[in-house]
């Protein structure tokens, strides 16, 4: 078919799409293609076209200057070995085999402020040189980045216990932190683990893994601490809780791992779930254990004390702020657990050294069996500070916010003291207490002190056995008053508690503090808490029935600063130890406990690291009462204490045997029955007429602390306004922490300072005169100088 070639024109394409296809130029065509539209000139040129056919006049060149040369000049070098005389290894090695590398610390000793634990000796080139390469040694170094946040005395005990269980200090691998709380043990020993699972002289680490054995309470709180410090650098695993078949197969797999890099180096375990799961943890190796509150292995006998003396494993760490409780034989132990014969068998112990120092420090030893004690304390503290390291919470008075620690006693209300001496004066007790003669106490003497504390803090607590007419209170019933109910709770039956409720009331008023309660008896708490409620006070309860998991959580909500909880109730025999309420600065401690530990555990869980306010810490003591009595053993046993664990000869001997056994007594005429044992010599008809010593502190003996008989000088408003009020406190033992010696010791510094100062300003201003004397004497000898001169002089003398 023939087409008018005028029509259609033919054009290369690769597809039919209307952009590839270029239409003719007839009007009538559909579409139109956008490339075939006329380019719009650019303004440039048809600035150019105005002009005419002049070219375009090229940019200024801007000048370089000299920095950016030299940048370009920097730039353009080639690259170059920084190492000098460098030669580059040629050798056949395989991909994927291990460089020789020279044998170095992991970390830098020559850092600043790097806390070195062992150095190994100094070895010459021509030494290196005989020596197998293998074989040298390097420095042990903590990771900085738990070294530059100890402080100094932590500093020292993580050296000493790194030397204590590495051998270095003697034939022994175990070692006891003895500190008081507060002082930061558990991050001492996180630190050492973490150093002993990643170092060694031998570049390689000391051990591979390591148990961690706590009360139930505190698992989960070296859990966290654990991740606090070094975050995922360790793996730690936590029994806490569980099916027993699950917790079986946990441990069989952490004691089958013998690897040297284990995957989770660190077990945390309870003493209870231990002792269930010895046969499992004590069939292999391990390369340390760590016991935390070691005073729980004061007797050799229990069941616990086995399973975890069958550990396999030399290196034993243990934790304990009060490691003599009640006995030296306690102390003993835990010696004897942590290096087994270094103090030999029980007997011998008792016969070397328990019988002499116990005879010296009654009061009426005689000077030589007090001199016997003393040598024979010197040889056992010569053996135990080998491998026990003591500090006081003196040190932390450099950190912490001033602390005020007062024991109260409070004279008991009529109801209550008539009901105490009705139960003295019952038939029974007669018969199973005080006729007795034995030291030990029966079963039913145990139950009737029992009573009596807890008639010391309220009648409501022994309103059951009124009702039953149980011993001691066959007659009781008529001492109480009409419609006497428990439903209702009348805090003015109980003169501790009626105090605290004023204390209480203030405090919610008058400041923004918070508080905690502490008892030894759920009885009592079960009163703080009716208390709370009929005064509309939020509050949060701890003891045996919380779980371990619901602890944290409520602890710390309670530390939370806009928590609405105003009162902490905690039992001290449940939750008292480890436990950090920061949250509140002021601290009841209502009843004493046999054992001082467990007081002073308790009164230690507010003044700790993060407490920012000023601490009060009250110690109710009921008047004349068996509470004075309790007190007083405590006293006693915090003397032997201070005299074996802290090496202080000077330990006060106030309370004879005799003294300790006369616990059923009341003395109602009495001020403080603590107060006339002592006998104080600074006070005049309980008035006190000379103050403490000056190095003093709350720390010191009883004797040596502030004696107030009224509320003048109390360094607590709430507690002298309570004291106005309740008109119930006879007398007052109060003293501060040593920050004031402290005080002392900086302002005599900044005196010095100031002193030094002035006088090195009055030595300028003496060469100053000097000088203004010789320019003086220029002036007049050259008066013909020339003016230039002159203005020089000037110069010189301004």
């Amino acid at each position: 078919m023939d087409f008018p070639a005028a029509e259609f024109r033919f054009y290369p394409r690769k597809s039919l799409v209307p952009q590839r296809c270029v239409p003719s130029t007839s009007v009538n065509s559909p579409f139109k293609s956008p490339l075939s539209a006329q380019k719009r000139n650019r303004e440039c040129r048809k600035r150019d076209s105005d002009k005419g056919n002049a070219s375009p006049q090229p940019a200024p060149k801007l000048s370089v200057s000299e920095h950016e040369i030299m940048i370009m000049k920097i730039l353009s070098q080639p690259f170059k070995i920084p190492i000098a005389n460098y030669v580059p290894e040629h050798s056949t090695r395989c991909l994927g085999m291990k460089r020789a590398a020279a044998r170095r610390a992991l970390h830098d000793p020559f850092a600043c402020n790097a806390l070195v634990l062992y150095s190994p000796p100094e070895l010459s080139e021509h030494d290196k040189l005989k020596m197998d390469a293998n074989k040298i040694q390097v420095h042990v170094v903590v990771d900085p980045l738990l070294g530059n946040i100890l402080r100094p005395h932590q500093r020292e005990g993580v050296r000493f216990m790194y030397d204590c269980v590495t051998g270095a200090k003697g034939d022994f691998n175990g070692c006891i932190m003895a500190d008081e709380m507060g002082l930061g043990k558990t991050l001492q020993c996180i630190t050492l683990l973490w150093t002993l699972l990643r170092q060694s002289p031998n570049c390689k680490p000391t051990i591979s893994k390591a148990i961690i054995v706590c009360p139930s309470s505190l698992v989960k709180n070296w859990y966290k601490e654990f991740a606090k410090w070094l975050g995922c650098r360790v793996n730690c695993l936590a029994i806490d809780g569980g099916s027993k078949e699950h917790t079986t197969k946990e441990l069989e797999q952490y004691m089958a791992n013998q690897s040297q890099r284990h995957g989770t180096p660190v077990l945390i375990i309870s003493y209870e779930t231990f002792r269930l799961y010895a046969n499992i943890l004590n069939n292999s190796e391990v390369g340390a254990v760590l016991c935390d509150e070691g005073h729980r292995l004061k007797n050799c006998e229990n069941l616990t004390y086995q399973a975890l003396m069958g550990l396999k494993t030399k290196r034993r760490v243990l934790l304990s702020g009060t490691p003599i409780q009640n006995d030296l034989t306690e102390y003993y132990s835990l010696l004897h657990f942590v290096n087994p014969g270094m103090l030999g068998t029980t007997a011998e112990f008792r016969r070397q050294f328990e019988n002499p120092i116990l005879r010296g420090q009654d009061a009426n030893s005689t000077d030589s069996e007090r001199e016997k004690a003393a040598e024979r304390l010197q040889e056992l503290a010569a053996l135990v500070n080998q491998c026990m390291i003591r500090r006081t919470s003196a040190l932390l008075t450099k950190y912490l916010p001033v602390k005020f620690e007062m024991v109260v006693c409070v004279r008991m209300t009529e109801v209550q003291a008539a009901l105490y001496k009705s139960f003295l004066q019952s038939d029974s007790i007669r018969r199973s207490v005080l006729e007795k003669s034995e030291v030990k106490a029966s079963l039913t003497a145990l139950s009737n002190i029992t009573s009596l504390k807890k008639l010391c803090n309220h009648p409501d607590l022994v309103y059951e056995k009124i009702q039953e007419r149980a011993d001691g209170f066959e007659n009781a019933a008529s001492i109480l008053p009409a419609n006497y109910s428990t439903r209702e709770l009348r805090p003015e039956l109980g003169a501790k508690l009626m105090l605290l409720d004023c204390m209480l009331a203030s405090i919610k008023t008058n400041t923004t503090d918070k508080i905690v309660l502490v008892s030894n008896y759920t009885q009592t708490l079960d009163l703080f808490e009716k208390l709370c409620r009929k005064r509309g006070y939020g509050y949060v309860r701890l003891d045996g029935t919380m779980t371990i998991k619901k602890r944290g959580k409520v602890v710390d909500e309670f530390n939370r600063p806009d928590s609405n909880d105003f009162i902490f109730m905690l039992s001290s025999k449940a939750g008292g130890c480890g436990l950090n309420l920061i949250g509140a600065n002021r601290l009841v401690m209502f009843d004493p406990d046999w054992n001082p530990a467990n007081d002073e555990q308790a009164m230690a869980r507010v003044w700790r690291d993060g407490q920012k306010k000023p601490c009060y810490i009250y110690r109710m003591l009921a008047t004349g009462s068996i509470e004075e009595k309790i007190f007083q053993r405590q006293t006693h046993k915090k003397a032997l204490s201070t005299t074996v664990v802290d090496n202080n000869e000077d330990g006060e001997r106030h309370f004879t045997q005799d003294d300790l056994k006369d616990l059923f007594k009341l003395d109602e005429g009495t001020l403080s029955d603590t107060h006339d044992i002592f006998k104080c010599k600074r006070c005049t008809n309980n008035v006190q007429t000379k103050l403490p010593p000056e190095d003093s502190d709350c720390m010191s003996d009883l004797v040596h602390w502030y004696h107030c008989a009224n509320n003048k000088g109390i360094p607590d408003d709430i507690l002298s306004k309570s004291w106005d009020i309740t008109r119930c406190v006879s007398f007052v033992f109060h003293h501060r922490s040593n920050s004031a010696v402290v005080e002392q010791q900086l302002a005599e510094q900044k005196r010095q300072e100031a002193l030094a100062a002035r006088k090195e300003k009055e030595d300028d201003d003496a060469g100053k005169e000097n000088r203004r004397y010789d320019s003086c004497a220029e002036e007049e000898e050259d008066e013909e100088a020339p003016d230039d001169d002159d203005e020089k002089d000037k110069d010189f003398v301004l």
